[in-house]
């Protein structure tokens, strides 16, 4: 009896279909870039914007296609950590886990940030720390809970995003020579604006990572990622393209607010506050998605013991990793109330381009019979990630590159211990 009631503590319910999926994907991936990587992207990139956002969608898509291939033939709960742990081996599981925990802890941390600032300026840390608790709470409650309150963030920032695109192209002061390519565009700009928009395509782990939680996976996933993936990348280029047209790269590159002052210089200032509104709820849904799929990825890596095995309990009531899911929130706290947005989001990508090379290396050693996508996509997609991953600002391939090497230190340690001990 208390053998069954244990296994059943460690199951998940299946509750998404194949809308929900696209809806948590949407959440996480809508709002985080379009709102806060605009600006900084376009000043690495200068009149190459365009481009490096092209470059962040083809090395997303070969990401995009490589996780759903993996996602379901692997339908557990941890995305790439399992999908490495498979095909290349326990180490290579455990580095995929290690830099999506990590570098996606960071993200939470920049994307509480962005909901303070737009709703509380000067108490911005506060209102951040208070949005991962209360966030925490809604995912601790069910996963179809998280899945519903994420419908309604997804309708809302659309929404909001239709009309700064309606507004800036129909404002009589959008000019398409503003979308030329000039000189300042370099080779090395374009790569690092794609490396920092990429920050805003990775949304699509969070289906693969909640394999455990999806009707029928095989079908489900396969069919969510590149539904929502394409859906972003359609409305990223709307905005992208409204907003250039408007301010242009160099007052995009040294903007804050770059939709809202968009809108602003379109002739719709009364928008201006509901743009920041958005900017608020979309961080909010990204947010909400983020901390689902790590703690997803640490229930994963606890059932390994690769992370304290408590963390692998799963609410007998609400059938969800429980105790991970509030560490996760509590370590979101904590780096909020410390931390600044910039430098979380250079460290996210570092760590996520990390966790997506090993996916498509993975997805490289899969059978025909198993499901392989055509043999360029996990080579681009590998390809990809690494050359975005240290195109990046210095200071972000720096501390990338340590935690990554810190996390693989950590494994070889335990090892050795393992060894010892027996």
């Amino acid at each position: 009896m208390g053998t069954t009631a244990s296994a059943e503590t460690r199951v998940l319910k299946r509750h998404l279909g194949v809308f929900d999926a696209v809806m948590i994907g949407l959440g996480s991936m809508i709002g985080a870039g379009i709102f806060a990587a605009l600006a900084p992207a376009a000043s690495a990139a200068g009149s190459g914007l365009l481009l490096g956002l092209a470059l962040a969608a083809v090395v997303a898509y070969c990401n995009a296609t490589s996780s759903a291939r993996l996602a379901a033939r692997y339908p557990q709960s941890g995305g790439t950590y399992v999908y490495g742990r498979e095909r290349l081996g326990d180490f290579w599981g455990y580095l995929a886990g290690w830099g999506f925990v990590v570098g996606k802890t960071a993200s939470c941390a920049a994307m509480a940030l962005t909901v303070g600032t737009y709703v509380w300026p000067g108490q911005a840390h506060i209102v951040a720390v208070a949005a991962v608790a209360a966030l925490t709470a809604v995912n601790y409650i069910g996963v179809q809970k998280s899945a519903w309150l994420t419908r309604g963030i997804v309708a809302v920032v659309l929404a909001v995003l239709a009309a700064v695109v309606a507004a800036c192209l129909a404002g009589g002061t959008a000019q398409a020579a503003r979308l030329d390519i000039g000189a300042d565009a370099t080779f090395s700009g374009v790569f690092q604006a794609a490396g920092l928009l990429f920050f805003a395509f990775a949304g699509y782990a969070r289906i693969a990572t909640l394999g455990e939680e999806v009707r029928d996976p095989k079908r489900t996933i396969p069919r969510a990622i590149p539904l929502a993936l394409g859906i972003t990348l359609v409305v990223y280029a709307a905005v992208a393209v409204a907003v250039l047209a408007v301010l242009g790269p160099d007052l995009l590159a040294h903007s804050a607010a770059p939709l809202a002052e968009a809108v602003r210089a379109a002739g719709v200032p009364g928008l201006a506050p509901v743009v920041r509104v958005g900017a608020a709820v979309a961080a909010t849904g990204s947010l909400l998605a983020m901390i689902l799929g790590i703690s997803r990825t640490t229930l994963a890596m606890a059932r390994d013991r690769h992370l304290p095995h408590a963390l692998a309990a799963v609410h007998p009531r609400f059938k969800v990793p429980h105790r991970a899911e509030v560490t996760v929130g509590a370590v979101v706290a904590v780096l909020a109330a410390i931390t600044d947005v910039r430098v979380a989001i250079g460290f996210s990508s570092f760590g996520v381009l990390a966790y997506y090379a090993i996916a498509n290396a993975s997805a490289w050693t899969l059978t025909p019979a198993e499901g392989r996508p055509a043999r360029i996509v996990p080579i681009a997609g590998t390809a990809g990630c690494l050359v975005l991953a240290f195109a990046l600002p210095l200071t972000s391939v720096l501390w990338g590159a340590a935690v990554i090497a810190a996390g693989a230190a950590v494994y070889g340690l335990r090892k050795a211990l393992d060894r010892r001990g027996g």
